[in-house]
């Protein structure tokens, strides 16, 4: 099973987007049969095996084995991933921005679909996957942002100039600033 599975398939989508399928596709995170699903969400075996079936279609679920019950194969699911990541693309943007900030903003749910993208085309077979991810909160008075702004793309050019020759692993970086709504009341 993998981590993520990012869909970019809007076929995909449409089998997933479904309140029930995504109730089946969470008892499926265990190998289990259509019985075991159907007793679990007081359904039919029929009708949690109608949901399998297109979710299987979609690559969402893969039969994972199968076993006879009183002479009746009987096939155990299991889903194909942990968590499923669909792609901004199967939306597109809508409209065109009308401010610079928007345009900003655009451009930022660009760059963090393309790493939703990229985070999920790794391999995560890999024993020691180089990677880090860091978070905080800092707070600027919107007096020194120019200040701040400045700062931060300086130290990000001093990094990029120090480690940007042609030698080495390459990585991505991608830094995000954004207001943090959630930040106001703490």
């Amino acid at each position: 099973m993998r981590d993520v599975l990012y869909l970019e398939e809007i076929e995909q989508a449409e089998a997933l987007l479904k309140p029930q399928r995504i109730e089946v596709l969470r008892q499926l995170a265990e190998p289990r049969t259509c019985g075991e699903v159907g007793a679990i969400l007081a359904q039919t075996p029929q009708r949690v095996y109608y949901h399998v079936k297109r979710l299987v279609e979609a690559g969402l679920v893969e039969q994972v084995s199968e076993r006879k019950v009183r002479g009746i194969s009987e096939g155990i699911y299991q889903a194909t991933a942990r968590s499923y990541w669909l792609s901004p693309r199967l939306v597109g943007h809508i409209g065109l921005g009308r401010a610079r900030d928007e345009l900003s903003l655009g451009h930022l749910l660009d760059l963090v679909e393309e790493v939703q993208a990229d985070i999920a085309a790794l391999d995560r077979s890999v024993p020691e996957l180089p990677s880090i991810g860091v978070s905080g909160d800092i707070r600027v008075p919107p007096e020194r942002r120019p200040e701040f702004l400045a700062e931060l793309q300086e130290t990000l050019q001093r990094l990029f100039t120090k480690y940007g020759g042609a030698e080495g692993d390459p990585f991505k970086l991608v830094v995000a600033c954004y207001p943090n709504q959630q930040g106001e009341d703490s």
